[in-house]
């Protein structure tokens, strides 16, 4: 092999796309010394994905002092690429890690994302990259948009920052205020689910328990989402229910699309096009790609099939070395994927398997090696 490329999603909870890529190159270069290796991290739109992006595509970690989630001054950042594309994760100012033991989605805000967003386009950003995951909120992105200037009014006329339980307070919503160096600034927003914005799979229900919702919680926040849906097509024209992934992130993913005319895209579809993908495996020899999991929910698009996609187009084979195979994954094959391996090499608990991920994943990649060795490639 005389060029690779190596394109592994993280294994949640045990290896970085980072520490995947290590082994990978170490264990490859070990078999063949002179092979080109091109290594482009994958970010899925949570934490690291800054750092992911930096890594391989060079550029700035730029850092800012934002509102945290309880609304409280923290030190927060974005990633400025070469080509002045800005970066953001929405966790770096609204994420679980930084609410700790408070967590109450009913009252913490995504406003110190919205500053992130309005200094990104003040430092001169042309694009913008907003990552949607690990938050600690469900105001569906109110507070990002209050604080990059859109207007929320209440029946009396005042105007408030909205929080999770205060969404049924706005009566009319002005964007037409919105910053001028944000209007102008083409968004995507990476998202990789497509709940709806409220009802049985939609933000609250699905999202809210884990950022700190009882169920009486989860069926009030469910109902201020459709009051605010309710408003947002009355003054907006947008029907939120109707947007997939409009649910994300505490309804983030409605409030990018309704409040700032976000592009929603898959995140490896974002990363590919970000990164020039094509550009980088021009003439690859072979694409190694993986996942904590391959199931039918990877069949959606997530990184190893949007990768294979890709390459399947380019005519290069792409190998997925994972961490578990659910069933009825044989759709993985026509969409581009030459074989998938399991990490898994004794059948134990995930709680004893994370430990020896990184081990198992040297072992899986030497074994994968070793025999394309001795077929000659």
């Amino acid at each position: 092999m005389k060029k690779v490329v190596l394109i592994p999603d993280s294994f949640k909870g045990t290896m970085s796309s980072g520490k995947i890529i290590s082994i990978m190159e170490e264990r490859i270069l070990s078999y063949h010394p002179d092979a080109q290796i091109v290594s482009i991290p994958v970010a899925d739109g949570g934490e690291g994905s800054v750092d992911a992006f930096l890594t391989a595509l060079g550029g700035e970690k730029v850092h800012v002092r934002t509102k945290g989630p309880w609304g409280e001054d923290i030190d927060s950042f974005y990633g400025m690429l070469p080509d002045r594309t800005a970066v953001i994760e929405m966790a770096a100012s609204a994420g679980l890690p930084q609410v700790g033991d408070r967590k109450d989605p009913s009252k913490t805000t995504t406003y110190g994302v919205g500053e992130l967003i309005l200094q990104a386009a003040k430092d001169g950003a042309k694009r913008l990259v907003i990552g949607l995951g690990g938050s600690a909120t469900n105001d569906a992105g109110c507070g990002a948009a209050a604080a990059c200037g859109v207007s929320f009014y209440d029946k009396d006329g005042n105007t408030f920052t909205p929080v999770g339980e205060t969404l049924d307070r706005i009566a009319r919503i002005d964007t037409s205020t919105l910053d001028e160096s944000v209007k102008t600034l083409p968004i995507t927003a990476m998202c990789d689910i497509d709940n709806p914005f409220y009802g049985p799979t939609g933000a609250a229900h699905v999202f809210g328990p884990q950022k700190g919702a009882d169920e009486a919680m989860v069926e009030m926040l469910d109902d201020k989402m459709k009051s605010l849906a309710s408003v947002i097509e009355a003054n907006l024209g947008i029907k939120l229910q109707e947007v997939p992934g409009s649910g994300a992130a505490g309804g983030m993913g409605g409030g990018m699309k309704a409040f700032f005319n976000a592009k929603m895209q898959m995140g490896i579809d974002a990363v590919l096009e970000i990164t020039g993908f094509e550009t980088l495996a021009e003439n690859a020899d072979m694409i190694f790609t993986g996942e904590g999991k391959i199931d039918t929910q990877s069949l959606r698009g997530k990184v190893v099939i949007g990768v294979a996609r890709k390459a399947k187009k380019m005519g290069i084979p792409v190998i997925a070395v994972v961490g578990d195979i659910g069933d009825d994954i044989e759709e993985a094959y026509s969409e581009g994927v030459t074989g998938i391996f399991s990490t898994n090499r004794v059948a134990v608990p995930y709680k004893e398997a994370r430990t020896r991920a990184e081990s198992d994943m040297r072992l899986t990649m030497d074994n994968i090696l070793r025999f394309m060795c001795s077929m000659g490639m």
